[in-house]
């Protein structure tokens, strides 16, 4: 899987100064290419570096990324026991290869997400053996105990945390009743998010003895802040960016349409309520429902509970031209999340001119602005009114669409993305010599 890379470039000089030439090697425990936020991350982030003249790697366990020219791809294979096709599948014999990948079946028939774990002790160990070839080191949410292991090497971290998967973990456990089955389903969850413990670790860890964390919002800084328990002045803010060429208004769109994005469909989604809402709407007025993401088994029960299987659909695996395409063809965008670090499905419905609804949740009220209608998380019959209230007003829409526009022209671009964090980059690499003299 691995493409012939570069020539090592400039590396640091004596007094610890570096060029501006870097050799990155950006890490990615899993890199889903149009949807789920760490492949989208990995793409647009490595394809801007390139353009500012750095040479870069992107090591990804499956699902692998889709990358622009200019990066590098080297994949760094797990047994992909999560596959869409074959989720918690069984490895044939003939697949394991070595100890790393029994311990990956064992934690994922204990119960448990072994990925980050596992992905770091293989990308410690490709890392250890072409440690010359990079100055810095990337991990992108990993967080897996060997990142601790690069400092050995020589090798500067820096580590984006979008936001803690604590918060993912809590808000999921308190959608569960604590009775009965239910708290077989209780531990169940619990062993899942064991992995939490871990990354917390890493964090202070790492927040301690290599450079800054980077997160991209403040809302996910005083969440890492909080449940990790890193410094505030150890965690650096820089924004997400969206590819205005691919998300961008195309003209007409499908009357009372409804498009909302949920790449895991979990509590903190806020699918539920969305279509609880819809539902409220439905029997007054001609709306549809499409939903980016898998519906769990629960969700599909909400739809046929709330009769809905006429007016809902579900669509994934659509390719990067289709999905945009389908966020523009909206004629509301929503995201009913109970909780989110950024949300780059919030930007990328605002590049596409398409009128959003977000609930007041997480950083979403700091990356919207005055950009979109907002509504109090969880909350149905809330949410059913500001839609109802769009629906019947096309100059609303239009007014907030092109809010939107404006906001995502003014805040949100890659390049800038990428030159903050080359900056974070850079404090890692100086740091580093500095505590080695």
């Amino acid at each position: 899987m691995r493409r012939e890379h570069n020539e090592p470039g400039t590396r640091r000089s004596g007094k610890g100064t570096v060029s501006r030439a870097l050799r990155i090697a950006l890490l990615s425990y899993r890199s889903k290419p149009h949807c789920g936020g760490q492949g989208v991350y990995v793409r647009h982030l490595s394809r801007e570096l390139a353009a500012l003249g750095h040479t870069v790697e992107v090591f990804s366990g499956q699902p692998y990324p889709e990358l622009d020219p200019g990066p590098l791809l080297t994949g760094v294979p797990s047994l992909d026991l999560y596959r869409d096709a074959d989720p918690f599948r069984t490895p044939r014999l003939d697949e394991y290869r070595d100890w790393v990948d029994v311990l990956e079946t064992a934690m994922m028939w204990g119960g448990g997400f072994p990925e980050p774990l596992t992905f770091s002790i293989r990308a410690a160990r490709v890392l250890a053996a072409r440690r010359r070839d990079f100055d810095i080191v990337h991990d992108n949410q990993g967080l897996g105990y060997a990142m601790l292991s690069l400092r050995r090497f020589g090798l500067p971290l820096v580590t984006s945390i979008h936001h803690p998967i604590s918060v993912d973990r809590r808000i999921d456990l308190a959608s569960l009743p604590g009775l009965g089955q239910m708290s077989l389903d209780r531990l169940s969850r619990r062993r899942w998010y064991g992995f939490v413990r871990m990354q917390a670790r890493v964090a202070r860890q790492l927040a301690r003895r290599t450079g800054p964390l980077i997160t991209v919002s403040e809302s996910s800084r005083q969440d890492i802040c909080q449940d990790f328990k890193v410094p505030p002045e150890r965690v650096r803010i820089v924004p997400l960016g969206v590819d205005t060429r691919t998300f961008h208004p195309r003209g007409s769109r499908e009357p009372g349409r409804i498009v909302a994005v949920a790449s895991a469909d979990s509590a903190l989604k806020g699918t539920s309520t969305l279509l609880r809402a819809v539902a409220k709407l439905v029997t007054e007025r001609d709306m549809r429902l499409v939903v980016v993401g898998r519906p769990a088994p629960d969700t599909e029960r909400l739809v046929i509970h709330l009769s809905l299987a006429d007016r809902v659909t579900f669509s994934h695996g659509l390719a990067e031209h289709a999905y945009a395409a389908l966020l523009a063809s909206a004629e509301i965008a929503v995201v009913p999340s109970l909780y989110e670090g950024f949300s780059l499905p919030a930007v990328e419905h605002m590049a596409s001119g398409t009128p959003l609804v977000a609930s007041r949740a997480g950083a979403l009220p700091e990356v919207t602005g005055d950009a979109a209608e907002s509504f109090t998380p969880g909350d149905a019959e809330e949410l059913a009114a500001v839609l109802r209230r769009l629906h019947d007003s096309p100059g609303l829409r239009a007014e907030v669409g092109e809010r939107g526009l404006r906001r995502v022209r003014e805040r949100f671009a890659w390049p800038a993305v990428a030159r903050a964090t080359a900056d974070a980059y850079r404090t890692a690499i100086t740091g580093m010599a500095d505590a080695d003299r």
